[in-house]
């Protein structure tokens, strides 16, 4: 049955604080502010955060939106072989301002990272310093203030997903071999000193940025499934994949931060489906489609803790590699009226 407040909403109240508990539909006016306030669910919207240092595309990210990490990437420099326009440039940022750190070992791009901005892991990639194929196994760890490579990946890759909440256990999954077909299926697990090749995705994916959850309990979603880009999204136990609710739309160089049940995608190459500034929030069994970004991207940075809170940076926006950066929130959140 309806309520009067549904229909309604509630009453304009006058108060000289802002109440402590309000409730959705709930707006009052601020004595002491003289400002009108109401109280709303966002179902998701991007605000604009502090830029990058350094401009960058092709690269991957780790923490949440208030910590986060970056590294590597394709800068456009120009550089000799075998490193062209790649970068070993690492930032981190607060929440409000993106700081140059210690620089990553080797450079490298189409790479792929998880764990937290303190304690994060890079792995795989494209044009690696010091080695001619472009396909790289590198793995470096991060301890908050200093890079450590350490043993390679069994199988060499760009363009891959992962995700893990710790630099101790990690899963690295798809991506490019350099041999046909052009994505793989296979999956490897690093338990802080090793790589272990454990049991095939079901969907070939590469270019699909980022991935949600933990060693244990993750979420790989769409990339290019060589010929056509895929929706098809794919849950790991710590053990097997299984195909769930797909993407509702095919996604190429999106990016994907949270958990198995609660995670966000976002941007990715237009003319997909799912393109450049699309949005879309996972509940654990369904997607939603939620505000769009400000600046369009693709094969950006990406962190995260969950479907109410992502951070998104650097990327292709055509024509430009960029390295601005936005704020993914959702939920409750009161918001001041215009006076004009």
């Amino acid at each position: 049955m309806t309520t009067y407040k549904e229909i309604h909403g509630t009453n304009i109240e006058v108060v000289s604080s802002d109440p402590s508990n309000p409730v959705e539909g709930q707006v009052w006016y601020n004595t002491s502010t003289n400002l009108i306030k109401g109280f709303i669910v966002d179902p998701g919207s991007w605000a604009t955060g502090g830029s990058m240092n350094t401009a960058r595309r092709s690269f991957s990210g780790a923490g949440t939106q208030t910590a986060a990490i970056g590294a590597g990437g394709y800068d456009g420099a120009s550089r000799p072989a075998p490193e062209y326009g790649s970068t070993n440039a690492t930032e981190q940022y607060n929440g409000t301002t993106w700081t140059t750190v210690n620089n990553l070992g080797f450079s490298v791009y189409n790479h792929a990272m998880a764990g937290t901005s303190s304690a994060a892991l890079l792995f795989g990639g494209r044009n690696r310093s010091g080695s001619t194929d472009p396909t790289s196994a590198g793995t470096a760890t991060w301890n908050g203030t200093n890079w450590t490579n350490v043993n390679d990946m069994n199988t060499g890759r760009n363009s891959l997903g992962g995700f893990g909440t710790t630099n101790t256990a990690c899963i690295g999954y798809g991506g490019y071999t350099g041999s046909s077909p052009d994505a793989t299926v296979v999956v490897e697990s690093w338990n802080g000193s090793n790589w272990t090749t454990v049991n095939d995705m079901g969907t070939r994916r590469f270019r699909s940025q980022g991935g949600a959850g933990s060693s244990t309990a993750g979420l790989a979603v769409a990339g290019n499934s060589e010929p056509q880009p895929t929706d098809n999204v794919e849950t790991w136990n710590g053990t097997n994949w299984a195909e769930t609710t797909d993407l509702p739309g095919q996604a190429v160089y999106n990016s994907t931060v949270g958990t198995q049940t609660s995670a966000v995608t976002f941007g990715g190459q237009a003319p997909q489906p799912f393109g450049e500034g699309d949005t879309a929030t996972w509940n654990g069994s369904n997607w939603t489609i939620v505000g769009s970004m400000n600046s369009g991207r693709q094969a950006g940075g990406q962190s995260g803790a969950n479907n109410t809170s992502a951070l998104a940076f650097g990327g292709y926006s055509p024509p430009s590699i960029s390295a601005a950066t936005e704020e993914f929130s959702a939920g409750p959140v009161t918001k001041t009226f215009a006076t004009s």
